[in-house]
């Protein structure tokens, strides 16, 4: 990969254009990467033409948002860093989170997220919404409205102090009503073994809505499927000289043009490996293949089991 090169090729969020593979920067906390190697990961995707960096005030109480702006400030001016609200740091507790829905909430993330990086405006915030799993649950007074959560995102978005909206952790009935507030991109989880969100895949290509899937690999929660460990995908990365995660990578971007991929990683290396994907052509017989392998039994976002299966590892 040459240090010009655009990961992936060209995508965009919104009105913003990006490389389709970004970095997305929640394993860069403290508790397990020391402050110096995760500004040299960040500044080498950089280097390597990443120009969307994931991130959220609630990754380690802010941190990973100070590990950002030491690594990448001052900004790039095609830099495209997207946050994400609706939750905050909780340390000590079963899961190191809680919800944050209540609209004043919102904006305290939202100013919270420009302090700690450094900006006069995010350029996408997503509204973590949490209505799929997996992760936190709403409860009680932070069950709230989607209509007077857009209503505070709208106004920041007029103040100047976001760019531009997202939402995330959320059904197809949900996006359907947020469209009309102005929605550039969702992120809900998926993956080449994990696609109980394909009519909503679908609608975002309609509509010309980024897709940002998390947990693109699977993930390490029991009962999770892991594309690593799949048989397909291991015999076809044998075939073409690859890893298994530039296969299920490389699947993501092909399988729609729409998708933008934030995989996160603490090792410059193996970010080297997750942008080589973007070079990586799957020929029809192995998107066949890979296409096919899909269980819908299997996934545990189509059967419920998610958020249980996250709850319980958290406990």
């Amino acid at each position: 990969m040459s240090e010009t090169s655009v990961p992936g090729g060209r995508g965009h969020i919104g009105p913003f254009e990006v490389a389709r593979i970004g970095y997305g920067a929640m394993q860069l906390e403290p508790e397990s990467t020391p402050k110096e190697k995760a500004i040299g990961v960040l500044r080498r995707a950089v280097e390597l033409g990443v120009n969307h960096v994931d991130t959220a005030s609630f990754y380690a109480d802010g941190e990973v948002n100070r590990r950002v702006r030491a690594a990448l400030a001052p900004y790039r001016d095609d830099l495209v860093v997207v946050s994400k609200v609706g939750a905050r740091s909780a340390p000590g507790g079963p899961i190191p989170l809680a919800a944050a829905q209540k609209p004043a909430e919102l904006r305290a993330a939202v100013e919270a997220d420009l302090t700690q990086l450094g900006l006069d405006r995010i350029p996408v915030v997503n509204l973590r919404r949490l209505d799929l799993g997996p992760g936190l649950q709403a409860e009680d007074d932070q069950i709230v409205d989607l209509d007077d959560q857009l209503a505070e995102m709208i106004a920041l978005r007029d103040a100047g102090k976001i760019g531009a909206i997202g939402i995330s952790g959320v059904p197809i009935e949900v996006v359907r009503r947020a469209l009309p507030a102005g929605i550039v991109c969702v992120q809900n989880a998926y993956s080449l073994l994990s696609r109980s969100q394909e009519e909503l895949l679908d609608l975002c290509v309609s509509e010309d809505v980024a897709w940002v899937p998390f947990f693109p690999l699977g993930s390490s929660i029991p009962g999770f499927p892991k594309a690593a460990k799949d048989p397909v995908v291991q015999t076809i990365a044998a075939e073409i000289g690859a890893t298994t995660s530039q296969v299920a990578l490389a699947w993501l971007l092909a399988h729609t043009p729409n998708t933008l991929l934030i995989a996160g990683t603490r090792s410059v290396d193996h970010l080297e490996e997750n942008l080589a994907a973007g070079d990586l052509v799957l020929e029809a017989d192995a998107m066949a293949r890979l296409d096919a392998i899909y269980d819908r039994s299997t996934d545990p976002l189509a059967n419920g089991d998610g958020v249980e299966a996250f709850l319980d590892e958290a406990r």
